[in-house]
């Protein structure tokens, strides 16, 4: 156990674990606001009620993902410092937009959402939640702005060994930011549809279903938001994996498992498995013409391999190892594919069995057993994504100007790291238990708990402290 696999290991577990309530929130933000903004519509209270019910389940996303970015961002000064003098000219301006325009706008506006439910028209209310859903998004931008730098530098120069910027706009331009965002985004919208369609399909496979009607129709919503989000990250995955071609070819070549150049036109490889130490593929399966079509939209074109990158790299850079953790890239890749293409169906599918004329999903547990278990598909995605962006950007912190082995803090020990590590695990599993059990816990309170509530209060405003039935 080194320093630098130790340092990896920790700000890997806090970004993948913070990360898991990123698009959480996004999401689910977006489904409430939806809901609500159907509530204005019609003057329907089944839609009050679903916003009420799913926008305690967001709250809860909210707060953990609040808490755990506080945890990361402690990983800059503790375990990253070098990094964080090499790159602070230029992260400082699009996380201090972050911290002070957008985050500050989120809070601000989820405050009066949750406090002012009786005190506002439903007009004003429910552009609450949509200024929190767009402050959600704005604030991934600004975050994804710094990470796009890290994949492409661009608006920089160096000075006395650290990176400064010389141009804002040129940040917001980076080509690498709009292709992050539109991922991230989209990959939001589908977490929160799916994870409306989980849980109110768990909920459904209740013995005693409290107010069935709720989860259908909330079942529903969230599978036409899933398909909108599945259809949207597909194209967004498919448009940053082509930039990949030509901004970062190790990475592309790496989620492929090619290391050696490829024919005209290339084979794409379904499953395989690589021997690392000897740069080369123990065994895989081809499919023709489909590395061509997806790389480049036509039956043609060759693809370069790992070795010939390599030795390009070295040349430009100098001599190190340039490759990348090939096995877990190549199956993170198909991993997030996968899971995002299982998504588009389940939704598609789901869709068509709960049509009016024929609703067979509902009377079909096992139907109702896959949505449930689709619950937990997009943080798998999700991570696998994130493994593909950050792992194969290895050996460098910034593309082409910063290694890993330089943005070490110089004066952690393992002793530290190892130590901090465990108390980071035990922490997250902590809040990881809790968050669960709070979820269960608004579930199984029931869409109508709010009514009932209310119904005693006014009960006990009613009773005379001196009837008896105030000592029943």
């Amino acid at each position: 156990m080194s320093i630098v696999s130790l340092a990896r290991f920790q700000f890997a577990m806090t970004t993948i674990y913070h990360f898991f309530f990123v698009p959480f929130s996004i999401g689910t933000g977006l489904v409430v606001a939806i809901m609500e903004t159907m509530y204005v519509v019609t003057k329907k209270d089944e839609y009050l009620k679903m916003a009420k019910f799913w926008g305690n389940i967001f709250l809860l996303s909210f707060a953990v993902g609040v808490v755990t970015g506080i945890i990361q961002e402690f990983q800059f000064g503790m375990n990253w410092s070098d990094y964080s003098r090499f790159v602070g000219d230029i992260f400082g301006a699009p996380l201090a937009v972050e911290a002070l325009l957008a985050f500050f706008m989120e809070s601000t506006f989820l405050g009066l959402w949750i406090f002012t439910w009786k005190m506002v028209s439903p007009k004003l209310h429910v552009i609450f939640m949509w200024i929190v859903t767009l402050a959600s998004s704005l604030s991934a931008l600004w975050i994804l702005a710094a990470n796009s730098f890290m994949q492409h530098p661009t608006g920089y120069t160096i000075k006395n060994g650290h990176a400064v910027m010389t141009s804002f706009s040129a940040l917001l331009k980076n080509p690498q930011l709009w292709y992050e965002f539109g991922h991230v985004i989209a990959g939001a919208i589908v977490t929160g549809g799916i994870i409306i369609t989980g849980l109110s399909a768990f909920q459904l496979l209740k013995k005693k279903v409290e107010n069935p009607e709720f989860y259908k129709k909330s079942l529903h919503i969230g599978l036409l938001v899933a398909l909108f989000g599945s259809i949207a990250v597909l194209t967004a995955g498919d448009l940053q994996m082509k930039a990949l071609v030509k901004e970062q070819p190790m990475k592309f070549a790496a989620t492929e498992g090619l290391y050696k150049n490829t024919g005209d036109p290339a084979s794409w490889t379904l499953v395989a498995w690589a021997n690392e130490n000897g740069h080369k593929r123990v065994w895989g399966i081809d499919v023709p013409y489909v590395l061509s079509i997806l790389a480049y939209d036509k039956p043609s074109g060759s693809v370069e391999g790992m070795n010939a990158i390599n030795k390009q790299l070295v040349k430009e850079y100098g001599k190190q190892n340039y490759y990348p953790p090939v096995n877990t890239l190549f199956w993170s890749f198909r991993i997030m594919a996968g899971f995002g293409t299982l998504m588009l169906l389940v939704s598609l599918l789901g869709l068509f069995f709960t049509r009016k004329k024929n609703q067979l999903l509902y009377r079909q547990k096992w139907m109702l057993w896959i949505l449930g278990l689709c619950t937990f598909t997009p943080f798998l995605a999700n991570t696998a994504g994130w493994l593909v962006t950050e792992l194969g950007r290895y050996p460098w912190t910034v593309y082409g100007l910063f290694t890993i082995k330089q943005s070490v803090s110089p004066n952690v020990s393992v002793a530290s790291l190892l130590t901090s590590n465990i108390v980071y695990f035990l922490l997250f599993t902590g809040i990881g238990i809790t968050m669960v059990s709070l979820v269960v816990r608004e579930l199984g309170k029931g869409p109508d708990h709010e009514e009932k509530v209310e119904e005693q209060e006014r009960k006990a405003a009613k009773i005379d402290p001196f009837d008896k039935e105030a000592f029943e």
